[in-house]
This record gives C-alpha cells, sequence and structure tokens, in this order.
C-alpha cells in the first residue's frame, strides 16, 4: 500500500501511521505509563528499550505496506499520547480486530472514543471491511467502556484467555459489523459522519 495513514480526527488531536523514527518517543511514554500498561497488555513487560519499540514499529510499517492495517499513534496538541491500532486484516472474512492505549495523563478526555471511530471509519468506509472486534479485559472498565459507548454488541466472555502480568485474565469480546456501524453512526452525534455503501470489495 502506498502513501500513509494519517488523520485529523478532532481539534488538536491527530492520529498517524507509526514510523522508525517515533521509536524514542513511544518508548518514553511507555516506559512513564509501565505500571499503568502493563496490568492489561502483554507486550509492556518486553518493551526494555527504544530498540524494542522500533523493531515492533518495522512489524508494523510492513503490515500497513501489506495491506494488513494501519497502527497509529496519536498525537495531543503535537504530543505523543497513545496507540490505537489493527491487528493483521483477515481479507478473507473481511474482518479483523483493534487494539488501543493512553497515556494515562490523558483518560477521561474522549482521546480514545474519537481515534476508535475514525478508526473504525476507515476499516468500514475504506478498507470495506465487513466486522471489527475489540477484546478487553473484565477487570478493565475504562477499555470496556470504549466498545459499548461506539455500538458494539458485548458477544462473550473468553475465560483465561490472555497471560498478562504472571496472570490469567478473563477477555470480553465486542464485535460490531458495517450495517451495525452505520447505524451506530446515525445515532451517535460524536461518531464520524458516513459515507459507505454496502462493500463490493472480494476476498483476497
Amino acid at each position: 500500500m502506498s502513501g500513509q495513514f494519517h488523520r485529523t480526527v478532532a481539534p488538536g488531536i491527530e492520529m498517524r501511521q507509526f514510523q522508525p523514527a517515533d521509536a524514542e518517543t513511544v518508548f518514553a511514554v511507555v516506559d512513564r505509563n509501565r505500571m499503568h500498561l502493563r496490568q492489561w497488555l502483554p507486550w509492556v513487560d518486553s518493551s526494555h528499550s527504544p530498540e524494542d519499540i522500533r523493531q515492533f514499529i518495522g512489524r508494523v510499517v510492513a503490515q500497513f505496506e501489506a495491506d494488513l492495517g494501519p497502527n497509529t499513534g496519536i498525537w495531543v496538541d503535537g504530543v505523543f499520547a497513545g496507540n490505537v491500532g489493527c491487528h493483521p486484516i483477515d481479507w478473507a472474512n473481511r474482518s479483523c480486530s483493534v487494539g488501543y492505549w493512553i497515556d494515562a495523563a490523558q483518560q477521561g478526555k474522549g482521546v480514545i472514543t474519537v481515534c476508535c471511530a475514525a478508526m473504525l471509519e476507515y476499516l468500514f468506509e475504506e478498507s470495506r471491511l465487513h466486522r471489527v472486534e475489540i477484546r478487553c479485559g473484565t477487570g478493565n472498565t475504562r477499555s470496556c467502556a470504549i466498545p459499548e459507548r461506539l455500538g458494539f454488541t458485548r458477544e462473550g466472555l473468553l475465560h483465561g484467555a490472555e497471560w498478562v502480568n504472571d496472570r490469567w485474565v478473563d477477555l470480553l469480546v465486542w464485535g460490531i459489523t458495517e450495517e451495525q456501524w452505520r447505524a451506530a453512526a446515525r445515532s451517535k452525534p460524536y461518531l464520524p459522519s458516513t459515507r459507505m455503501k454496502p462493500s463490493l470489495r472480494p476476498p483476497a
């Protein structure tokens, strides 16, 4: 895929595809938020240096270039604040899952909600996906509030599904289809307006 993913999603809030030059900045925010993030994110304890982040960025740049979905940094008033990104798109089923995290200092300001909404608009409108999923630890109430706010359906519970910080975490599974997203975008004023048409993109 040519070009770069870059969105201005609200005044002062931008999303852009990670680049290798971001590694030092991203690591500094991860390291500052280590205790906050490691409760729910299994990769935090293995991120010991900017080089670890640089390797992650290399993988997600390759993913984007292979048309398997973007992984973006969130920038608030020009300062790096977190991440919203896709796990590799399953083109055979036109689906993917989305993950996110944010600097503790930016929690509760609606930043992740508007950035996830912008990502969903891209995935459903431009990439023509049929379904997107989000999985959240059952005790991570802030994270679980995002898919609920965005019109996802709570579809099930996976017991002991992820090993995080020396314990097994139960995951709630949330899903939304392109039809449900269109309905949510019409009914929720904080979501991006949608110009989506039914998907005609064949499976890859």
